[in-house]
């Protein structure tokens, strides 16, 4: 059975870090590109960031560029997100997901897989 588990989330104040790691179970993750994206209240969920299968090369939503960073160890099946400088606004459930193919994308069907969420608050 092929899972995505999301843990680091919490109640962080603004200005603050938390580090987001998502562990894959099931299968190898490791051809596949891997992606975060995120549902606040009553909005869509929007992508975040991805990374290619290499680990070479990472995509951003403009509203995190220069603060987030992403990362995957594919010996360890675990993708990471670094969240830093972090605003109300970022305040969301994030998601951890397993793309279909080798690249990257920030459209939600280019994705097969997705774990349950994690819920990041951020207070001003």
């Amino acid at each position: 059975q092929v899972q995505l588990v999301e843990s680091g989330g919490g109640l962080v104040q603004a200005g603050g870090s938390l580090r987001l790691s998502c562990a894959a179970s099931g299968r190898t993750f490791g051809n596949v590109a891997m992606g975060w994206f995120r549902q606040a209240p009553e909005k869509e969920r929007e992508f975040v960031s991805s990374i290619t299968a290499s680990g070479l090369t990472t995509f951003y939503a403009d509203f995190v560029k220069g603060r987030f960073n992403i990362s995957r160890d594919n010996a360890k099946n675990t993708v990471d997100l670094q969240m830093n400088n972090l605003r109300p606004e970022d305040t969301a459930v994030y998601y951890c997901a397993a793309g279909k193919y080798s690249l990257s994308s920030g459209r939600k069907s280019q994705y097969d897989y997705w774990g349950q969420g994690t819920q990041v608050t951020v207070s001003s």
